[in-house]
């Protein structure tokens, strides 16, 4: 079982989230989707996020332009480096998912897209529905399941585990509960990691 922890508000999450359903595929693993808020996260243990956005380094700010479009090229996405809406309250997206649980990749999938590609802002019900009749979902049912005290806790709940386990951001993904990995570019160390565990049982 594969565990990837995100939140719809990383670009670097939503490659991560596409490449890696046909790493899980090859290797016969489940995914186990767990949304959070990546926000809970820098506020409550890496506020250095913050200050690196307030006080950016301008060559490095130009290379990860550079470096972000070579990933979303090689990956097949459009993704908008900087949307208008940056950064995004994705709380209701991320709530979204959770009262979708096993549906909810379509849904996630869409609220990327949206958002990265298409320069919406997915804190607003208006867009949020525009997603819900993308993939089939019914709007009203969705809006009114997110403001469910459950939905909410949920989501906290997911954010407050990930930190307890090592986590600091999104995407945060574990194999084996405690195998650690962050961050797109990490998974060819999450495909070895994999096929590791294949040689030792065959």
């Amino acid at each position: 079982m594969i565990e990837f922890f995100f939140d719809c508000s990383s670009p670097w999450t939503y490659l991560a989230f596409h490449n890696i359903q046909p790493l899980a595929k090859e290797f016969g693993e489940e995914i186990a989707w767990r949304p959070i808020l990546v926000g809970g996260i820098f506020n409550s243990i890496n506020p250095s996020v913050y200050a690196s956005r307030e006080n950016p380094v301008p060559a490095k700010e130009a290379y990860q332009k550079k470096d972000m479009a070579d990933w979303a090229r090689s990956a097949g996405l459009t993704i908008k480096m900087r949307p208008t809406i940056f950064p995004v309250n994705s709380v209701k997206a991320m709530r979204g998912c959770i009262f979708l649980g096993q549906d909810m990749v379509p849904f996630a999938r869409a609220v990327f897209e949206i958002y990265w590609g298409e320069d919406q802002d997915i804190s607003q019900d208006a867009v949020l529905t525009k997603v819900c009749k993308r993939v089939g979902v019914d709007p009203q049912r969705l809006l009114a399941g997110i403001a469910q005290q459950p939905i909410k806790d949920q989501l906290k709940a997911n954010t407050d585990e990930v930190m307890a386990r090592g986590g600091f951001g999104s995407p945060t993904i574990f194999i084996d509960k405690t195998d650690m990995y962050f961050g797109n570019d990490r998974l060819p160390l999450l495909r070895e990691a994999l096929a590791r565990r294949r040689e030792r049982a065959a």
